[in-house]
C-alpha cells in the first residue's frame, strides 16, 4: 500500500482550503443579496419611491433614443425613395423618350427608371388637383414627358453628381431633384443623437446622486453595526458588500419600472403617432425596445445602482474609524 507523500498532503489541503474559501465566499454573497432584498421589503414605501426616481430619470433618455432609433428607420426608407425627375424636351415624341429612357438606364448610378408620358403626366396632374374639366380645355397639353430615376448611391453629394451628368444627355431639358429637406432631416437626426447622449449622461449622474444619497443614509443608520465589524477585523471589502447589492437592487427595480413606463407609454402613443404619419402618407411607429434593448436598459440600470452605491460607501467608509 502506498503512502501519500507530505507534499501531496500539502497540495491537497490548500486546495480544500481553497475550496472552501470560495463556497464561503459565494455563501455570503447570496446571504447579503437576500439580506440587502428583504431590507428593501421591509420599507416598501421609501425603496419604490427611489426606484420610481431612477425610472422617471431612465426613461426620458431612453425614449428619446427609441424615438431616433424610428426615426433612423424613416431615414432609410427616405434613402430608398431619393429620386431624380428628368424632364424631357417638349418636342420630344414618344419613340424618343423611351430611346432617352434607355440611355438614361444605361448611365452608371443609375438603379431603375420610369418613363412618364405627356400624356400620363397629364392624367396624373389632373387627378391630383381635381380640376379635369378646366384643364381639358386647354389647346395642348403643355406637359413634357419626363423620367422618374432611382439612384443607387442616395447620399446627397453622389445624387448631385448624377444629376450634373444627365443634364448633358441629348434631349434632357432640366434635372430636378430637392436634397435640401433631406439634408435637414439629417441634420435634426445628429442634434437629437447629441441631445440624447447628453440626456443619457446628465440623467445617468441623476441616478448616481439618487442612489448614492439613499446609501448614505443607510451607511449612517448602520454606522454602529460597521464599526463593531470593522473592530473584529472585517475588511473594506466584507463591509461593502451588502450596500453594494441595495445599490444593485434600486438600479434593477427602477430599470424595471422604466421598462413598464416605456412600454405603456409606446402603446399609449402608437394610435395618434400612426395617424398623424398617415396624415402625410407615410408609415411610422415607435420601435419597441425588444429583448436587446431591455437587457441594455436592465443592465445599465443595474450597473449604475452599484456604481452609486460603491461611490457612497467607499466615501463613508474612509470617514469611519473605530472607537
Amino acid at each position: 500500500m502506498s503512502r501519500e507523500t507530505p507534499s501531496r498532503r500539502g497540495a491537497r489541503a490548500q486546495r480544500a482550503t481553497a475550496g472552501g474559501r470560495w463556497r464561503s465566499w459565494l455563501r455570503h454573497h447570496r446571504a447579503m443579496s437576500l439580506d440587502s432584498a428583504s431590507r428593501l421589503l421591509r420599507h416598501p414605501v421609501g425603496s419604490l419611491l427611489t426606484m420610481l426616481a431612477i425610472a422617471i430619470a431612465l426613461v426620458l433618455p431612453a425614449g428619446l433614443w427609441l424615438t431616433l432609433d424610428g426615426a433612423r428607420l424613416l431615414d432609410a426608407e427616405l434613402d430608398e425613395s431619393a429620386t431624380l425627375t428628368v424632364y424631357l424636351e417638349k418636342d420630344v415624341g414618344a419613340d424618343e423618350a423611351g430611346r432617352i429612357e434607355q440611355a438614361l438606364a444605361a448611365r452608371e448610378g443609375v438603379a431603375s427608371t420610369r418613363l412618364i408620358t405627356a400624356a400620363e403626366g397629364m392624367a396624373e396632374f389632373q387627378q391630383a388637383l381635381g380640376l379635369e374639366d378646366a384643364l381639358a380645355r386647354l389647346p395642348g397639353n403643355p406637359l413634357p414627358a419626363s423620367v422618374v430615376i432611382h439612384p443607387q448611391d442616395p447620399a446627397p453629394a453622389a445624387v448631385q453628381g448624377l444629376a450634373d451628368g444627365l443634364e448633358t444627355v441629348a434631349g434632357v431639358e432640366e434635372v430636378r431633384l430637392d436634397l435640401a429637406w433631406l439634408e435637414r432631416l439629417r441634420h435634426l437626426a445628429e442634434l437629437g443623437r447629441r441631445v440624447g447622449l447628453g440626456l443619457a449622461v446628465l440623467f445617468g449622474l441623476g441616478v448616481l446622486l439618487v442612489v448614492g444619497n439613499t446609501i448614505r443614509l443607510a451607511v449612517e443608520n448602520r454606522r454602529q453595526e460597521i464599526e463593531v465589524v470593522t473592530l473584529i477585523g472585517a475588511t473594506h471589502a466584507f463591509v461593502r458588500r451588502p450596500f453594494l447589492y441595495s445599490g444593485a437592487w434600486y438600479g434593477l427595480g427602477g430599470g424595471l419600472l422604466a421598462w413598464g413606463l416605456l412600454t405603456l407609454g409606446g402603446d399609449w402613443l402608437a394610435a395618434p403617432i400612426a395617424a398623424l404619419a398617415a396624415s402625410y402618407g407615410a408609415s411610422f411607429a415607435l420601435p419597441g425596445l425588444g429583448l436587446a434593448g431591455s437587457a441594455m436598459l436592465l443592465g445599465c440600470s443595474t450597473l449604475l445602482g452599484w456604481l452609486g452605491a460603491w461611490i457612497a460607501v467607499s466615501r463613508h467608509l474612509a470617514q469611519i474609524r473605530p472607537r
